[in-house]
């Protein structure tokens, strides 16, 4: 991520430095790959689109904190810790651009009674399939 976006983020409040926390990060990337796999296995329905939509976002996110902590920073909102994520460099690279519009549907679900669809929960499950491996394996590289 470019300097300036982080001092930018640091002087509007949307980033706090912090210590690196290695013990916090190994949780959060825990956290979220049992999570995930957990709202994975659920039978997805109209019914559970919503809430295995929502669980994988939130995974997803707690990848892009992880990254921050690992870097010293605490995230204060969504849109730092979904933009750090896509700075990665994945094989599929290309689907890092669909992070804002999931957001988006994260945020319409949770605060504007929006019910997800099984086509947006499925899009949410192949993400996590094709793209939280390398991310998640890039994390625990750096902590080593």
């Amino acid at each position: 991520m470019k300097k300036e976006n982080i001092e930018y983020y640091l002087k509007t409040d949307q980033l706090r430095l912090r210590q690196r926390d290695l013990q916090q990060v190994t949780s959060m990337i825990k956290s979220a790959e049992t999570n995930a796999t957990v709202a994975n296995s659920v039978g997805l329905n109209e019914d559970s689109a919503t809430l295995i939509f929502r669980e994988i976002y939130e995974s997803i996110r707690q990848l892009g904190d992880a990254k921050w902590w690992l870097n010293g920073y605490e995230p204060r909102n969504h849109e730092v810790s979904i933009e750090i994520l896509k700075a990665f460099e994945i094989k599929e690279k290309i689907m890092l651009n669909h992070l804002t519009r999931l957001k988006k549907i994260r945020h319409d679900a949770n605060y504007r009674g929006y019910k997800v669809t099984v086509q947006q929960a499925e899009e949410i499950k192949t993400f996590w399939k094709k793209c939280a491996t390398e991310i998640i394996a890039s994390l625990k590289k750096e902590l080593k």
